[in-house]
């Protein structure tokens, strides 16, 4: 494996793990469904997206083949958790989940 590689991975470890841990605190921290609707939908996307991209370039540079099932797992994570969170807000709209006092921009009060 080139040096290169494992710096790159290194790097894309460590970005995926402190995306991800930024997530899991925001989900803990934030104090309404919405916003920690918010921190791991956007937080951990990115960093899973990382550590799988990171997988990928392990694999592929101990001489395996490309990685397609990662890839195949990231595209379904990048397409999936959009919507999902997507989803989750409209239903919790609907229903009428109560939000911080002083949220802007309500249009669901229209």
């Amino acid at each position: 494996m080139s040096q290169f590689a494992e710096y790159a991975i290194c790097f894309l470890l460590l970005i995926g793990g402190a995306f991800t841990l930024v997530g899991a605190i925001g989900l803990a921290r934030l104090p309404d469904f919405y916003t920690r609707l918010h921190g791991p939908t956007k937080a951990t996307t990115v960093g899973v997206g990382a550590i799988m991209l990171s997988s990928v370039i392990f694999f592929t540079s101990r001489g395996e083949s490309l990685g397609i099932s990662e890839i195949l797992v990231t595209v379904f994570l990048f397409m999936t958790a959009p919507v999902s969170a997507n989803i989750l807000a409209k239903a919790a709209m609907h229903i009428g989940v109560p939000f911080m006092s002083n949220t802007q921009g309500k249009p669901w009060d229209q």
